[in-house]
């Protein structure tokens, strides 16, 4: 079986080097018992990185003719640079592992096990988040329960470590949506898939390109690619709203009419024009996110363009 490793790279001059010795070092246990062919490669993808990181795969690829690299023209997000690494790279047999090697590229061989007992996708799955933050444990729990309460097919701990076939890569080319999500798109090709558990460990060097505020916009893109929950939940606001208002209403008209209660007063008036003031913001601001994403759809622009390939 020909495989070939697939890296998105951003800014990781500091640890690109380590990590591709670790993979080598892989690449020949591997071969050397037979479960993976000689022409097996790594491919590492440069997202339009400022630093060296092309530099230093051009250098290594020209040391050992296992490693290939794509150069972005410019930086497309992890997302969009894992996927041209998938639908770019060659062999019976993908696997995504970032740069970082916090994934324990150890696994790496009951996945292929896996394979050959007949699964299309193998997803490495966290077995726990000890060298996590609170706050990143939290914010994470909370995020997978959302996705699979909204109804997105999404696999609890798994980021995007995952082996995949050839026939699941290419069935993975007919999504062509512009907001690529893949942890929620990879479970709905729907082949035979099996789970490997690793123990994440800590970044070689350097650090995270997830801070907060990618997190929010990554847990943002994958709501609103996979899920219509939120737009149905402004519809029983809607209609929770109106009901409450009519009731109000018709309240307000019989102490009017038949009682002598009535007392004009600021806060009968202001407070239910703060609340549906309130209520209308909100959904505007969920139809918003949701028009946004209609709108980069329709322009179907191009989810990367590959400058170089090495």
């Amino acid at each position: 079986m020909q495989l070939c490793i697939v890296v998105p790279c951003y800014n990781e001059e500091e640890v690109l080097e380590e990590t591709c010795g670790r993979l080598l070092a892989l690449l020949t246990t591997l071969t050397a018992t037979g479960q993976i062919s000689p022409a097996s490669r790594i491919c590492f993808v440069d997202d339009g990185s400022a630093d060296r990181t092309w530099a230093l795969i051009e250098s290594l690829a020209g040391k050992d003719h296992r490693i290939t690299g794509i150069k972005l023209s410019c930086n497309r997000g992890h997302q969009n640079a894992l996927l041209a690494g998938l639908l770019t790279a060659e062999g019976d047999a993908i696997i995504s592992v970032d740069a970082d090697l916090q994934d324990d590229i150890g696994a790496i061989p009951k996945m292929i096990e896996q394979l050959t007992r007949g699964a299309d996708i193998v997803f490495g799955v966290r077995s726990r988040r000890d060298n996590d933050s609170v706050l990143k444990r939290i914010t994470a729990h909370a995020f997978y329960r959302l996705m699979n309460w909204l109804g997105a097919q999404t696999i609890y701990d798994h980021a995007d470590f995952r082996l995949m076939s050839r026939r699941a890569v290419e069935a993975l080319r007919q999504y062509r949506e512009v907001n690529v999500f893949l942890r929620g798109i990879v479970p709905l090709v729907g082949f035979p898939t099996a789970v490997v558990e690793y123990e994440r460990s800590q970044r070689l060097a350097g650090t995270t390109k997830y801070p907060l505020r990618m997190m929010i916009s990554f847990a943002l893109e994958g709501v609103t690619s996979f899920s219509v929950v939120p737009l149905r939940i402004i519809t029983f606001m809607g209609t929770l709203v109106f009901l409450i208002t009519f009731g109000l209403g018709v309240w307000v008209l019989y102490v009017r009419l038949f009682t002598d209660l009535a007392v004009p007063g600021w806060a009968s008036t202001m407070l239910p024009m703060f609340f549906l003031g309130g209520v209308q913001i909100l959904c505007l601001g969920v139809m918003g996110e949701y028009l946004g994403r209609l709108y980069q759809e329709m322009k179907a622009r191009p989810r990367y363009i590959i400058e170089k390939k090495i």
